[in-house]
């Protein structure tokens, strides 16, 4: 298991047992970490989230994305993108992955447009998105969430790493990492995003971190392209916060 961060914050950030010229690991409060789902978990398939049946709630979930969105200066987009004068598309060649990247696989792929054709439908995954004082804006389980059910794709501006080095931001996501640091791809999704961008990470280095976390992010294959899915690692009750 490596961070799927791809920078470093600025300033001290050493966790207690990493401190005193230590190797840091995965000490980063607020930062996204990638795995293979697939090893601990091999035999199971995934799962398509379950919508809030209430068109009421739905609206009201999705106004809260909306909230967030608009105080953050960032406009909805649920899908990665590739912008002008940032790495096209064809930079995202998942086959390019140092240490090889899972593939998804045909089942779980077709549970991923299951998914996507019901959030083109405006049948949402069950999040709210909620305002905290210290933390800021966070997300909710809204109704109760199955243990290895999909509950969003981690989207945003694909760009090469070496220009987004020096940026301060906990949010950039790694999409791919190579032999060649050159071609290295990040997420970025300060200007384009969807509810992925404002689950924030945990100290999962610490044992309460660990008990908290409910949400893996993963790294798929899919048709030979990267792509970041965030899966529920646990059964999730409704109201608990998403990490």
């Amino acid at each position: 298991m490596r961070p799927i961060l791809a920078s470093v914050p600025k300033g001290s950030w050493f966790c207690p047992s990493c401190d005193d010229n230590k190797n840091p690991t995965n000490c980063q409060k607020k930062r996204k970490r990638s795995s293979s789902l697939g090893r601990t978990k091999k035999r199971r398939r995934l799962l398509p989230f379950n919508p809030t049946k209430d068109p009421t709630r739905r609206l009201e979930q999705m106004a809260s994305l909306a909230t967030a969105l608009l105080a953050a200066g960032a406009d909805f987009s649920n899908e990665l993108t590739y912008m002008p004068g940032m790495a096209p598309r064809s930079a995202n060649h998942a086959a390019l992955e140092r240490d090889g990247m899972q593939v998804l696989s045909k089942e779980d792929t077709e549970t991923l447009h299951l998914c996507r054709n019901m959030m083109k439908q405006s049948e949402w995954p069950p999040l709210m998105v909620v305002f905290d004082p210290k933390e800021g804006f966070t997300v909710e389980a809204d109704m109760f969430i199955r243990d290895w059910t999909i509950n969003t794709e981690y989207v945003g501006d694909v760009d090469y790493l070496k220009y987004r080095e020096d940026d301060d931001g906990d949010s950039m996501v790694t999409l791919l990492s190579t032999n060649d640091a050159s071609k290295n791809l990040v997420i970025c999704p300060d200007k384009r995003s969807n509810i992925a961008r404002f689950i924030p990470g945990i100290n999962n280095h610490t044992p309460d971190g660990k008990k908290k976390r409910n949400v893996k992010c993963v790294r798929f294959d899919v048709n030979g392209e990267g792509r970041v899915l965030l899966i529920a690692s646990r059964d999730i009750r409704k109201g608990e916060a998403i990490f």
